[in-house]
């Protein structure tokens, strides 16, 4: 196996661990601007969503709760799928209507954490997770070594 391999086979718990950080991070962001009018507020525009709205208001609550969890390493798994579930419902609530491509209808930012969230769901916390800390290893399932291929000689 190459330095380069084993480098990568090494370090990929802590990137997944980075990954999932600033995303969870950047999602209760979204959820925070929403609820308290924070960091310019509900849709850039200042104040928030009516407490209660349909489906602002529990989209932000998701995004708010949902990132920090993801963020924390904290019951990853279900809070990604519950986050990647309410981005593919905006996508194609908000979105998907207007144009078909993401670039055209302003639905970029939907997709992407539906998709990022989707693969922490399948990939897990990686390293630095809070869940590692309350349970252990305990239902963390390893993600599969690469497999080697025999050698030609």
């Amino acid at each position: 196996m190459s330095p380069l391999t084993t480098f990568l086979q090494r370090s990929t718990p802590h990137m997944l661990a980075l990954f999932r950080i600033v995303i969870g991070l950047l999602f209760a962001c979204h959820g925070a601007s929403s609820l308290f009018g924070v960091l310019g507020g509900a849709m850039s525009q200042g104040g928030t969503v009516p407490t209660g709205s349909w489906p602002g208001w529990y989209a932000a609550v998701i995004q708010l709760a949902g990132g920090l969890l993801v963020m924390l390493g904290l019951g990853t798994r279900a809070a990604a799928f519950i986050s990647s579930g309410s981005m593919a419902f905006a996508y194609f609530t908000a979105h998907q209507g207007s144009a078909l491509w993401p670039i055209q209808n302003g639905g970029e930012a939907s997709a992407m954490y539906c998709w990022a969230f989707l693969l922490l769901f399948f990939a897990g916390p990686g390293s630095w997770a809070l869940d590692r800390v309350f349970f252990g290893d305990r239902g963390q399932e390893a993600a599969p070594s690469a497999q080697r291929e025999p050698s030609a000689v």
